[in-house]
């Protein structure tokens, strides 16, 4: 499987702010997302046929090693493991943030080239 990696900028929603699902109440988590975080999930509709949605495993980080709480704005990097990540993930893309329902929202800036990680 091939590793990408994303620059975005995201916003986690306030608490009562997240989407509710229609099948059960949902209660956002507590507290707080540390750095290198893998709680978060990432959905977004495809770029060539936006009408098919798809989640996304993560690892979420940021410069700064403090945690992120609810109401927090941060530019993260996104590293997917994902040979798909391309046909749904490019610059302008928006994202949702998922941990049980929704708890945030960003868009993707740029894709990261390293020299160090494939491509």
């Amino acid at each position: 499987m091939r590793q990408t990696r994303f620059r975005a900028l995201i916003t986690l929603d306030q608490p009562g702010m997240q989407e509710v699902p229609t099948t059960r109440p949902f209660r956002p988590p507590a507290g707080e997302y540390p750095n290198y975080t893998h709680s978060l999930v990432i959905r977004c509709p495809g770029l060539r046929d936006p009408k098919y949605i798809r989640y996304f495993t993560a690892e979420i980080s940021w410069d700064d090693e403090q945690p992120l709480h609810a109401g927090d704005h941060a530019k993260v990097t996104l590293t997917l493991t994902d040979d798909e990540a391309l046909e749904f993930l490019g610059p302008g893309q928006h994202i949702d943030l998922w941990c049980g329902g929704s708890v945030g929202h960003g868009t993707i800036s740029r894709r990261v080239y390293t020299e160090h990680a494939p491509s």
